[in-house]
């Protein structure tokens, strides 16, 4: 039997993976320290940093669970503190962002009030330069069309997300094999079969425009989601759902051949080719 939220029972454990960034998580634990429900415990994952973190930050911040793993990269990290985890509900966050103080306590709420709900995101703030950006309007998380929507672009913030560890346990770990988009492979995963409850409010603030953002070195994160793509076809048992999965990956896979093709790469364009050919008679079959 799944132990669902309780008012008077609260059992979340926050889990931080870090790579250096010791200014930027120093701001990040803050924010957990300042929350108006406390979670019961916190875990920060050192990813390999050359030099270690935690003798920088263990005084300030009594109480934390300082884990340390040979640089094995973001997924690997939430996947040892997931592991690591004493409670029932784990939550993400990111080194580089911060939660508002009433973070926790309303999603908390959200859970007792909805019990049959097992995760949970929120709306967040973007900074860039220290000043507040209006997110695109693609990126747009109202529950219109979700699942959709989600398979072209990642729609859920990773630190803002509140999870039963049953979840994890039924659909698998964030895919180590993936050196970016793991969470938008695992969201996915989540929402074949389960709802993600939305609070539509910014209660996380999302810090971007720094050098070693890992989507600002990676060229072509297409790549990745069609990595993910063609597994969560494999997974899913809804005709419709796999419609909607063939044409994005169909138009994914055009844009890619022709993005190789253009950069003088013609074996990847070629192999993106054929797998979109390969969609698109998946689909005529199935329409």
């Amino acid at each position: 039997m799944i132990a669902t939220a309780s008012a008077s029972d609260p059992c979340i454990s926050v889990v931080i993976p870090c790579y250096e960034r010791i200014d930027f998580l120093r701001n990040a634990l803050r924010s957990v320290f300042s929350q108006t429900l406390k979670p019961n415990e916190i875990l920060v994952v050192d990813d390999g940093s050359p030099t270690p973190i935690e003798p920088s930050l263990v005084k300030e911040f009594p109480g934390v669970n300082w884990l340390y793993q040979e640089n094995s990269g973001v997924a690997a990290a939430r996947n040892l503190g997931i592991k690591r985890a004493q409670n029932s509900w784990i939550a993400f966050l990111d080194s580089d962002d911060r939660w508002k103080p009433s973070k926790l306590e309303k999603q908390w709420s959200f859970h007792c009030a909805h019990p049959k709900v097992l995760v949970s995101h929120t709306n967040e703030s973007w900074i860039r330069n220290n000043n507040q950006v209006i997110p695109p309007r693609y990126l747009d998380k109202s529950t219109r069309s979700f699942f959709e929507r989600s398979l072209q672009h990642c729609l859920i913030c990773s630190s803002s997300v509140l999870i039963h560890q049953s979840v994890v346990e039924k659909v698998g770990n964030f895919d180590e094999t993936l050196t970016v988009c793991e969470d938008y492979d695992l969201w996915l995963r989540i929402l074949l079969t389960e709802e993600f409850g939305f609070l539509d409010e910014e209660l996380v603030l999302k810090y971007g425009g720094h050098p070693d953002q890992l989507s600002r070195n990676y060229w072509g994160m297409d790549r990745f989601r069609v990595f993910s793509l063609e597994k969560l076809i494999q997974k899913n048992e809804s005709p419709e759902k796999k419609l909607l999965i063939l044409k994005v990956l169909l138009e994914k896979c055009a844009i890619l051949s022709k993005g190789f093709k253009k950069h003088g790469k013609y074996l990847e364009s070629d192999g993106f080719l054929a797998k979109a050919e390969k969609f698109q008679a998946l689909l005529h079959s199935l329409e």
